[in-house]
């Protein structure tokens, strides 16, 4: 089952990574104070989907390519979710809930905001 998920586009060094997925949806969002990117004027949000066997390799990708440290992208399927920071990637199996307190933890720990890394195992396939 592919994955589906969201990649800001001003999150990445080189865009050209965009390249790498089918983008299946593009919608532009003005700033707000909420987002804490004051340097930004809008995020880029591009929805993507992976193939399955593409998938490791697609994070290990966007981990090398996040720009700075408070960014982070995340794609899912009914089973597995991925959630990149620069450098580091989770591999969450959705079955195990708890999985998700460590990701959370670790974004909290880079400067994310606690509500932009709200994860559940019940949140449908984006």
């Amino acid at each position: 089952m592919d994955y589906k998920g969201i990649v800001i586009e001003e999150s990445l060094v080189d865009k050209a990574i965009l390249g790498q997925f089918t983008i299946t949806e593009t919608k532009v969002e003005p700033v707000t104070t909420a987002h804490k990117t004051p340097w930004l004027t809008q995020w880029t949000l591009h929805t993507v989907t992976i193939a399955t066997d593409q998938a490791e390799q697609a994070a290990q990708s966007l981990s090398h390519n996040l720009d700075g440290d408070s960014w982070y992208v995340d794609f899912r399927n009914r089973d597995t979710h991925y959630v990149i920071f620069p450098n580091k990637v989770f591999r969450v199996d959705r079955s195990r809930p708890e999985q998700y307190k460590a990701v959370k933890t670790y974004g909290m720990s880079r400067g994310i905001p606690a509500h932009q890394l709200t994860f559940s195992a019940e949140i449908a396939e984006t």
